[in-house]
């Protein structure tokens, strides 16, 4: 994996101070999407501007009295590999083959990323006995210590918690820099050089345009004549755009590989078949001239079986011979004739038995208790218990003083069960009326759990 280190790491850093962030770790209960404070990164680049920050001004410092305690190049080439995969699930074998690292120092930086808030887990790895290991998904997300040292303003979002809706005009040169360090710098195209000499020009200098109009007998532009008035009127003139190209006549290869795709597209027990062995059962009568309704006229003259296990034999069985017994076109048509009557004789027998098959039983008893069922649907619903009327404001919107506390209650233990219900209540009311009616805390929530993807449950195992 290819990968573009950042700028040089300074040899005096600027203090954390100022950019207004303090000492900065996560512990390991915020390290969940369900309790994390930052907001999901909308790009890999973006995560990178606020991995570089790190690395630059580190706010972050590690408490264990081992490994590193900072970030360094080795955090930026893993987080570099961490921002191009498409689904965040960096297995510590494949970090080591990446990054030729040891297995140690994936860990330590791994770990260094979830406490500076970095990376959350989504769902953590697994050792399931029998079913082998499944590493860690993550989700690359960014701190609030971030958001707040870069100058960004953020507001809720359903899909990333946070999204930046502004940032501080003073912090312009920090989130330039940021942005320059987390992309890599884009190569020049190299232009290779003609080593040919053109035919028509003598010098050097004649690659130039001339001033004065040309004596040779031949233009590099062409014919650049305009037609006659008279040859545009009659249109004997040819236009000189290209004609559209045409589509080759197959040969005798593609005719065959064309019957066979579609047999299989039609016939549907030829589903699973393979194009170049039917088209090699179909030689005879493709190179014939039949038809895909011919074949299959051919085919449905006998019933097919009930399972057909061999569908390429089956089909060899039912043409073999038939390039020889039906030579002509009639011949082939007078079978399609009769497929078709076939075919359509069996479907109005189908109408047939379907329409005679509903009729009105002959025993006045039965006939009763049928007429009693039906009498018994077209009945109206009950009406409902009366509902208490409520007031409805300029809005729209039922005013949530005339609810009881009671009521109120039950609505959010309803909610607290079925988080659909406050997401109906913010697309339907709005956020605003959902937090007065569900309180803040719940609504803030659903909108954290709403991104969470797969929750995986094992069965539990004493230690």
């Amino acid at each position: 994996m290819s990968t573009t280190l950042a700028p040089p790491r300074p040899a005096i850093a600027p203090p954390a101070a100022e950019h207004d962030v303090a000492g900065h770790s996560v512990p390991s209960s915020g390290q969940w999407m369900s309790t994390t404070d930052g907001r999901i990164a909308p790009s890999g680049e973006a995560w990178l501007e606020a991995v570089y920050w790190f690395y630059k001004y580190g706010p972050y410092a590690a408490a264990r009295p081992h490994g590193p305690k900072r970030f360094g190049d080795t955090t930026l080439r893993m987080a570099k590999a961490i921002a191009h995969l498409t689904e965040c699930r960096p297995s510590v074998g494949n970090l080591v083959q990446w990054l030729k690292i040891s297995e140690r120092t994936v860990k330590y930086h791994l770990a260094m990323l979830r406490e500076s808030g970095l990376l959350t887990y989504r769902s953590k790895g697994t050792r399931v006995a029998g079913a082998g290991g499944r590493a860690s998904e993550f989700v690359r997300t960014i701190p609030q210590v971030f958001d707040d040292a870069a100058g960004l303003r953020t507001g809720p979002s359903d899909k990333l918690i946070r999204a930046v809706h502004g940032f501080s005009p003073e912090k312009t040169s920090l989130l330039q820099e940021l942005h320059a360090a987390a992309r890599p710098p884009r190569r020049k195209k190299r232009t290779k050089r003609s080593n040919r000499r053109s035919v028509n020009t003598p010098s050097a200098t004649s690659s130039c345009t001339p001033m004065v109009v040309s004596t040779s007998s031949s233009s590099t532009a062409g014919d650049l004549n305009s037609p006659s008035e008279s040859k545009l009127a009659s249109g004997h003139h040819k236009s000189p755009a290209a004609k559209k190209p045409t589509r080759r006549k197959l040969n005798t290869t593609g005719r065959r590989y064309q019957l066979a795709a579609e047999l299989i597209r039609q016939v549907g027990w030829l589903g699973r078949a393979a194009v170049p062995r039917i088209a090699w059962i179909v030689r005879h009568v493709a190179d014939a001239g039949w038809s895909t309704a011919e074949v299959i006229a051919l085919i449905g003259l006998e019933a097919p079986a009930r399972r057909v296990h061999r569908p390429s034999g089956f089909l060899a069985n039912r043409l073999k011979g038939a390039h020889l017994l039906y030579t002509t076109a009639a011949q082939r048509t007078a079978i399609v004739d009769h497929w078709r009557d076939s075919r359509h004789a069996e479907h109005d027998r189908h109408t047939e038995w379907w329409q005679d098959d509903c009729r009105r039983p002959a025993s006045r008893a039965v006939a009763r208790e049928v007429d009693a069922a039906f009498a018994q649907l077209q009945q109206q619903a009950a009406p409902a218990a009366e509902e208490r009327a409520l007031a409805v404001g300029d809005d729209g919107l039922v005013e949530l003083e005339q609810l009881t506390r009671d009521e109120i209650i039950d609505l959010r233990a309803a909610a607290l069960k079925d988080p659909a219900l406050v997401r109906a209540t913010v697309r339907s009311c709005g956020e605003t009326y959902a937090r007065r009616l569900f309180t803040t805390a719940l609504v803030d929530q659903v909108q954290r759990l709403t991104g969470l993807g797969r929750t995986v449950v094992h069965n539990w195992r004493p230690a």
